[in-house]
């Protein structure tokens, strides 16, 4: 299955967002610290609704400790600081598409550290600064999703 890698998230609803996405595709969610909210937060839990229960979330202190947690993680980041489309990469199961805080975006370091062919682009419209994060996990995911066939849907 798909994992989906939100590193530094701020913003609870988009948090809570996928959350349901993650519940209705069962793509994982890792949550990497610090977060810029409570788990608990009355706008995460009402924008996830009830699906909490029917997803996968685990927080990690850290981008290092996702990885040692997960082995070979597979990361696939994605940035407005690429040429690369998302539509011409080739995803697998197991692919840990990994997404950057709502203000800033994955930090050069972070991007350093993952191969350019698997740092990707969701195409916009020229002078679009950048997708809201939940739809661009969303898009992702789903195009991840499409390319292993589905796995766990009716």
């Amino acid at each position: 299955m798909l994992n989906i890698v939100l590193y530094e998230p701020e913003i609870p609803p988009n948090t809570g967002n996928i959350i349901r996405l993650c519940a209705n595709t069962g793509a994982h969610l890792h949550l990497i610290a610090p977060l810029g909210f409570e788990l608990d937060e009355p706008r995460l839990r009402r924008a996830g609704l009830d699906y909490h229960e029917w997803s996968q979330t685990t927080l990690h202190n850290s981008l290092e400790a996702f990885c040692r947690a997960e082995g070979a993680c597979g990361l696939v980041a994605f940035t407005t600081r690429t040429s690369t489309s998302y539509a011409r990469f080739r995803f697998s199961a197991g692919d840990s598409l990994l997404f950057g805080p709502e203000s800033r975006g994955l930090p050069d370091k972070v991007l350093q550290s993952i191969p350019e062919a698997r740092r990707l682009r969701l195409p916009m419209r020229p002078g679009s600064r950048s997708l809201n994060l939940s739809n661009a996990v969303a898009v992702a995911c789903y195009e991840a999703w499409r390319q292993i066939g589905f796995p766990g849907s009716h």
